[in-house]
């Protein structure tokens, strides 16, 4: 009789986290306990302090009369978001994945541009990065049903994306074509000293910023430059309407309601209120 070899698990089977790690990625983690949620509280508030002296530091009156006081309290946030990094990577299953990751890496320039302003100075000014983490208030204060906003505008962006493509390839051509046109028509002698600079004064000009460095001079760039500024009041709704169409077709297929649940394998959130396993790579949850 023929013998089969004896099934294996699944690599996607991870072995569950030990109580210790299982406990802190609770914690650290997801918010939808206390322990998380007050975790994630005070995480950011020291985000917040800590930015609000990275930013005094910069002011040289406030770093003449409080330079010690600054350095320490600098390196007491350093520290605790060195600490605090290392826990993340411990309480995962991959902490490779996860220091590879957008908030792995935000984490970890949150305190990386003090350690290397021992060798090269000024990099301390970094740590205003620092404010990226503030991200995590979605998680912390349950706002994790604007994730699915979120996802909405994602899908709307990436259906939008050939046509608004398209759109600016004609504005850009535009430009060019407006451009060399009064280049030719005013001339060096009424600012417009290049093809260059031409293109220039039509991109501010649809844009509708109008700096008022240069203008023209003419009758026949006087008329060109208000046919330009009216076209741009035109072209500015193309965009804007075809993004509010795809965000209409895109709101009828959103997702279901998520949760704050972080995946300990992938480190990636957004998950539906019901599931079992992660979404994107099939671990437990």
């Amino acid at each position: 009789m023929k013998r089969f070899p004896s099934a294996r698990p699944s690599s996607r089977e991870e072995k569950p986290l030990s109580p210790l790690r299982g406990r802190l990625h609770e914690i650290i983690f997801e918010a939808e306990t206390p322990m998380g949620k007050a975790f994630d509280v005070l995480l950011l508030l020291a985000i917040l302090v800590s930015v609000l002296v990275a930013m005094l530091e910069t002011v040289s009156v406030i770093h003449e009369r409080y330079r010690s006081l600054l350095y320490g309290i600098e390196w007491f946030f350093t520290i605790l978001f060195t600490v605090e990094y290392l826990f993340r990577l411990f309480c995962v299953r991959r902490p490779v994945r996860y220091a590879t990751s957008f908030y792995g890496v935000v984490d970890l320039l949150a305190f990386l541009p003090t350690y290397l302003s021992l060798i090269i100075a000024g990099t301390q000014s970094l740590l205003v990065i620092r404010v990226l983490r503030l991200l995590r208030v979605f998680r912390v204060f349950k706002l994790a049903r604007y994730l699915r906003a979120s996802s909405v505008l994602g899908t709307a962006l990436k259906a939008s994306r050939p046509r608004i493509t398209v759109f600016l390839l004609t504005v850009f051509t535009i430009v060019i074509v407006v451009g060399t046109l009064m280049y030719l028509i005013e001339g060096p002698e009424n600012g417009f000293t290049s093809v260059p600079r031409g293109v220039y004064w039509a991109v501010v000009t649809m844009t509708t910023v109008g700096y008022g460095d240069i203008a023209p001079r003419t009758v026949m760039g006087q008329a060109l430059a208000a046919l330009v500024m009216i076209l741009g009041y035109g072209i500015i709704a193309v965009p804007t309407g075809i993004f509010s169409a795809e965000l209409v077709a895109a709101s009828r297929h959103q997702a279901k309601q998520v949760n704050t649940r972080v995946c300990p394998d992938c480190t990636r959130e957004g998950h539906d209120a019901d599931a079992v396993h992660c979404k994107f790579c099939g671990s437990p949850l």
